[in-house]
């Protein structure tokens, strides 16, 4: 795309994910937003099309597309040839389909940048989230969590935050079990391996608190007694972002060496093809990528 009139704008590459999903409908909608193009110029990955990649369908086909499309986009930002990535979302069984072991970008973006450790952040005008483990089963979850993943995860969100304004966070940790275990009648975990964590990274500089029972730190920083909240696991961490900003929240990873965002949805095949995929949450992505490159 020729950079014409807004060679001062931040380049933003717009990855279409899964071609038989919303995606290439809703990069296509946001890349014309006049919101989007006053703040960036936008620029479209996306694979050739393909009679073997059915709209609405699982495919090998259609998750090789997308994981080639999100491997040329990763390629040019590293050259700095764009200053960030948005990405539609892809299907994790369609990887799976493809042989990509790969089961979202979050991993697929660490291993393409070299990085060991990243993070899936979720912001929202009400809240942000920064999940500690992503997708494993719950079983899986009390043995992957250990004082040294959390604290490492504590310290990644401290030096992101800064990214959006927040120079000094206010971090809270939501505890594993019911009443973040209740002294240990609940379980061990919260006293065992989080807090922990939470007494390395203060003794670091670093404000948080907690562990806090889940079911009442998302309220309180929600209302402002937090900056952002780190989460033990998936759903307890999505399930309030979605619930308050459903649409407009954008996820953002952070320990890459580049900006990437993405939509808070999967591919909803069951609308690809319609016309009607709301764009929200991406040109919400877009927008705040674009925030994020910005020179001064």
């Amino acid at each position: 795309m020729a950079r014409g009139s807004t060679v001062s704008l931040p380049r933003v590459g717009l990855t279409a994910g899964d071609p038989a999903g919303i995606g290439p409908e809703i990069v296509a909608k946001a890349a014309a937003d006049p919101a989007v193009r006053a703040v960036c110029e936008p620029v479209i990955f996306a694979g050739p099309s393909s009679a073997a990649i059915r709209v609405g369908e699982v495919s090998a086909v259609a998750g090789q597309a997308a994981y080639d499309t999100i491997v040329t986009a990763v390629a040019a930002a590293r050259r700095g040839e764009i200053d960030a990535i948005a990405t539609a979302p892809i299907n994790k069984l369609a990887f799976s389909q493809a042989g990509l072991h790969w089961k979202g970008h979050t991993d697929l973006l660490a291993h393409l940048c070299g990085v060991a450790h990243v993070a899936m952040l979720f912001h929202a005008p009400q809240l942000k989230v920064v999940l500690i483990t992503v997708h494993v089963p719950l079983r899986e979850v009390a043995t992957l969590l250990t004082p040294e993943l959390v604290a490492k995860t504590i310290r990644l969100t401290a030096a992101s935050l800064p990214q959006f304004g927040l120079a000094n966070p206010r971090l809270a940790l939501a505890g594993l079990n019911p009443h973040a275990g209740e002294s240990g009648l609940l379980g061990l975990e919260d006293g065992a391996v989080l807090a922990p964590a939470v007494a390395a990274a203060r003794a670091e500089g670093i404000d948080i608190a907690g562990p806090f029972p889940a079911d009442t730190v998302f309220v309180r920083a929600s209302r402002g007694e937090f900056d952002c909240v780190l989460a033990c696991y998936h759903d307890q961490g999505l399930i309030p972002v979605k619930l308050l900003a459903f649409g407009q929240a954008v996820n953002v990873t952070i320990g890459l060496p580049i900006i990437r965002t993405s939509v808070d949805h999967g591919t909803a095949f069951d609308i690809a093809g319609k016309g009607v995929a709301d764009a929200g949450s991406m040109i919400a992505a877009v927008k705040l990528a674009a925030q994020m490159a910005r020179k001064p």
